[in-house]
């Protein structure tokens, strides 16, 4: 055969890290007998396991300008199914006045195809969203507070007491028929009205939504403006407050510190962090705030820090892929965009 020329060996080379960290043409590994996100390796003193929470078709297609279609929204879910991701937050029962684009909730919700193990959770501010929610088939709902009273009023309207009082509702309601309750906490590390955000205030609303039964609560980076440093300050007092187990850490990317900030968090031993497929996302009452962390670009990090998400990240790129063409954008995944070099519409 002859010399293999350098080039070539590089090509191939490359095509073996792509076949290791992508899991190229390997079904999903699901994770060993179901470990509870926080078992912590004693070799490298990280979680052994990442629960992957999905946030795409909420938070990521919820700050489209253009109404995406009920089809193509039904088809994405559809395809982060098939990856082993566990739970995939699908919609918002919020009014289309506020929302427009989740102006489709009941019809998304009743079109998904439920894969068994998969957690399909939707958002609800009030009673009335989750009573909808209840009845157009939701299993799982959450509730979204904030740490800062100037965005508690623009996201929902309301302060960040009068926001408690109905998740009170909400969170007694869904105890009464086995409901699962997820809680949000925006604003955890900054907030684009009231800049800096102490850390005592975020752990002081992350307690009154554990207290009041919700079982797990992310901690949002909704402005992207928090660094490691940031993220361990709130997270020292945040742990004080509640047990690790029930914590999870969504981050924005917009000063490009997402990566960062959760390789903190998971160093600090939290085991759930939310992300978005292609990087989707922002919010509509948080100016200048950019894309979710891209799940393409979390799971390629856990994959090299050996941690199991049980998620196939190949299927995940190409789900990033087929809503990125449908939205006629770029991918905002660095992994995806180093991986496919065509496909996605500039």
């Amino acid at each position: 055969m002859g010399t293999v020329p350098s080039a070539l060996k590089h090509c191939l080379s490359y095509q073996h890290l792509l076949k290791e960290q992508l899991w190229i043409g390997e079904p999903a590994a699901p994770p060993p007998a179901a470990p509870h996100p926080g078992q912590e390796s004693q070799a490298s003193g990280l979680p052994d396991y990442i629960k992957i929470v999905e946030v795409g078709p909420r938070d990521g297609l919820q700050n489209e300008k253009v109404i995406v279609p009920t089809d193509v929204k039904i088809e994405l879910i559809n395809r982060l199914s098939k990856t082993g991701l566990p739970a995939i937050e699908v919609t918002s029962f919020v009014s289309a006045k506020w929302v427009p684009q989740m102006a489709d909730h009941k019809e998304v919700m009743r079109g998904i195809e439920r894969h068994p193990g998969v957690q399909y959770p939707v958002l609800t501010p009030n009673l009335q969203g989750f009573h909808s929610a209840i009845a157009a088939g939701a299993t799982e709902v959450s509730v979204f507070g904030a740490a800062s009273e100037s965005f508690s009023k623009m996201n929902i309207n309301c302060s960040i007491e009068e926001s408690l009082e109905k998740f009170e509702e909400v969170a007694k309601s869904a105890r009464n028929m086995n409901i699962p309750v997820r809680g949000y906490v925006s604003c955890a590390l900054g907030c684009p009205y009231e800049g800096n955000i102490i850390p005592a205030k975020v752990a002081e609303v992350s307690k009154r939504l554990y207290s009041m039964g919700c079982y797990e609560i992310s901690l949002g980076d909704t402005i992207g403006v928090g660094t490691p440093g940031s993220m361990k300050r709130m997270l020292e007092a945040v742990m004080k407050e509640i047990p690790l187990s029930a914590l999870a850490v969504h981050c924005h990317d917009t000063y490009g510190q997402a990566l960062a900030n959760i390789l903190t968090a998971i160093q600090m031993g939290v085991a759930v962090v939310d992300s978005s497929v292609a990087g989707l996302g922002g919010c509509p009452y948080a100016k200048g705030a950019t894309g979710n962390v891209a799940t393409e670009d979390v799971i390629y990090m856990l994959n090299g820090l050996g941690i199991n998400t049980g998620v196939n990240l190949y299927k995940v790129m190409e789900a990033g892929n087929f809503i990125c063409t449908a939205l006629n954008k770029k991918t905002n995944s660095k992994v995806a965009q180093a991986s496919f070099s065509t496909g996605t519409t500039n």
